[in-house]
Formats: structure tokens, sequence, C-alpha cells
């Protein structure tokens, strides 16, 4: 598809100059008349309130209005959302209170939203420095109960808490059976990697990957019944091949790698990835367009669309991978979806200006700046803020 040139904008480049750049015309892309054949949620972030008086480094402070309508456009897309996930900033700013407040005004919204689907995250984020494999077990107990209780879905996140404590692979066989010997429903496990959060490091009790993957494995062959499927955040996609191959039948493998899932979600000859992706909440209305694309066979046009969203991702889930939130919010801005550039915990200086040029180049290059002038102003009032 050829894009015209519409605008030009001066944006920093890596040789510390101001290069001129050209600003196409957007794509266009259709919401779905049809279900996917793949199941995607989207982790969604969440919108600070930018006129709290609340310390933006100590507590959340959210503006509810602008959270709850970015949920109604992932919907809009065919997602489902994810939420209370890291994207959203879950222990990185955003408590399990408040997480609370938000899956509970979440899944209210939903009902009134038809085809709504959405996942929450459990976990034990709320425990102190120095908690027991016991106060992990009663800590996850409590956040799944909460989560029931409100009639939502779970996703059982990895624990800061149970890797610090946990002293074998042992202890995690003993917390995951315990946890899904009493859910209500089958959950959806997530083993976030140590690029998405050092504390995390080692986990199911082994540095290796592919040692750590037999752990997971065995629990899940366990507890198969209890376990809808699996999201790996590793961003290794030969290990997320390596396992989904091995998962029992009728556990799901959802990709969380932010690298690969293109091809990952197309699949191969043996079978293919579901997809619970923190990119999707910045890429929706193309990963949209081409999971529709993937439902008619139309695998040409799948790739022409997705391919050009991978660099984007790549760039934004970049080392210090932790810091992706940044990118995620900062395009929601230029498209217009939240009225400021400011973060849970002061996170929108997480990354710098040269890091947000080139995500800006990249969103131009994936059709994604839905309109390009309000794009080029944002771009140009963060420059300005930078004294550029």
């Amino acid at each position: 598809m050829k894009r015209d040139a519409i605008q030009t904008i001066g944006l920093p480049s890596l040789n510390g100059r101001i290069e001129q750049f050209q600003v196409r015309e957007p794509r266009a892309f259709r919401k779905p008349d049809k279900p996917f054949t793949r199941i995607a949620y989207a982790a969604a972030h969440v919108v600070a309130d930018p006129l709290s008086a609340k310390e933006p480094w100590l507590d959340a402070a959210i503006d509810w209005d602008a959270t709850i309508a970015y949920r109604r456009h992932l919907w809009s897309w065919g997602f489902g959302v994810a939420e209370a996930m890291d994207t959203a900033q879950r222990g990185m700013g955003l408590d399990w209170n408040t997480s609370l407040l938000l899956i509970r005004k979440v899944l209210q919204e939903a009902k009134s939203f038809p085809g709504a689907v959405v996942a929450s995250g459990a976990g034990t984020d709320h425990l102190p420095v120095g908690a027991s494999v016991s106060d992990v077990i009663s800590a996850y107990e409590m956040q799944c109960s909460e989560i029931e209780k409100l009639g939502g879905r779970i996703i059982l996140m990895a624990s800061r808490a149970l890797a610090a404590s946990a002293q074998s692979p042992d202890d995690y066989a003993k917390v995951y059976d315990r946890i899904l010997g009493q859910v209500k429903q089958p959950v959806i496990i997530h083993w976030l990697g140590e690029m998405f959060d050092p504390a995390l490091a080692g986990y199911w009790g082994k540095q290796d990957h592919y040692q750590a993957m037999d752990i997971c494995l065995s629990v899940i062959e366990k507890n198969k019944g209890k376990v809808d499927g699996i999201k790996i955040s590793l961003l290794d996609k030969d290990k997320e091949i390596a396992m989904r191959r091995k998962l029992p039948k009728g556990v799901r493998m959802y990709t969380g790698d932010d690298f690969n899932f293109a091809e990952l979600i197309e699949g191969d000859a043996h079978g293919y990835s579901d997809a619970l992706l923190g990119i999707f909440d910045s890429i929706a209305p193309a990963a949209s367009q081409a999971l529709s694309y993937l439902r008619s066979n139309e695998i040409e046009k799948y790739n022409e669309v997705l391919e050009p969203t991978v660099p984007l991702s790549r760039h934004i889930f970049k080392a210090p991978t932790r810091f992706y939130k940044t990118g995620v919010v900062f395009m929601a801005w230029l498209n217009g979806h939240q009225e400021h550039f400011t973060m849970v915990g002061g996170q929108q200086s997480a990354r710098n200006v040269q890091h947000l040029a080139e995500l800006f180049r990249l969103a131009d290059a994936s059709g994604l700046l839905q309109d390009p002038g309000l794009a080029c102003k944002r771009m140009k009032q963060l420059l300005a803020v930078h004294g550029i």
C-alpha cells in the first residue's frame, strides 16, 4: 500500500542532530466482524491522573474514566483484556489494593460491552519482604478468592516472593499444586522472564530456562484440568516453540514474546500460539486486522500488516525491557487516547528522547499514527520540554 507523505517534523537522531522526517498518511484498518481463530488478549495499561496531589513515586493516581475508555477501545478491536498485569505497572507502581479496584471496575464495565472478555492477574505483590513459602500460598489464595468473588477469570502471575523464598523446584510445585487445586475455573499461568523483572530470575527453581521448563511442564501435567494455558515471556521463540510442543492436549500456549509474536501466532505444521501481549495495547488496530486476515487464511496480507509492527515492538521492549510501559503509554498519547504523557510512578522518564523519537518513526512505518497532525503536535510538545 502506497502512503503519501503529509507532514514533516524534525526529530533527534542517534548522531545528536535534528533530522527532518516525513510523516505519511496512516493505514486504514477494519474492525473485525467475526471472531478470530486465535485467542488474543491485550495486556492493558492504566492512565495516570496528572491532576492528583498524590506523590507519583509513592502512590498510584488513576484517571479511571480514561483507563476504562481504553479497555473499550481494545474490546472494540476484538481483543480480550488481560487486566492488572505488568503492562498496568502491577508491582511497579500499581499496588494490590488499587489493582483490585481496577479489576472490579473493568469487570463491571465489561457487563455493558457485548462480547467483552477479561482475565485478571492474581499474585502475591502485597507481601512484605522476607515472606515464606507458606505466606506465598496464603497470598495467592487471598487474591484468587477476591477475583473469583467478582466473577473474574484468573491469570496466575509469577511471584517475586516465591522466587525469593523457594529453596528448590519442590517449593514451586507445592505452591502451584495447592493453588491450582482450589481455583474454580482453569487459569492462565504466567511465566515472566527476568528480562521483564530481574527479581524473577531462576523461576521454577532453575536458572536454565529449559530445565525450568521441565519443572513447569510437570506442574501443568499434574494439574492440566485447571490450566487453560500458559503465557511465557522469555523473548525467545525457540524456547516457546519447544514448550508449546510439549504441552498436554487442551492446554494452550499464549505467546508473551513481543519480539517474535507474528510468526508464533501464525504457527507451523505442529501448531500455533494464542496471544497475551503487552504490544497489542499499542498496535491493536493493526493486530486486529492481521488476525482477521489469518482467520480467512490470507497469510500474505496477515504478514503485510503485522510484520511492520515487529520492529516497533522490538524497540518498545528493548533492554532494559522492564521500561517498555513508557513506550506503550507514549503510543496511547500520540494517538489521542489520553491527554498527557504522565505515568504512575513517574515512569514517563524511564526512556530517553532519542528512544521516543525512534518509536515515533517506527509507529509511522507501521501506519499506526492514526492522526498524524495530532501526533506531530504532541511530539513537538515533548521535544520542547527537552529544550529541542
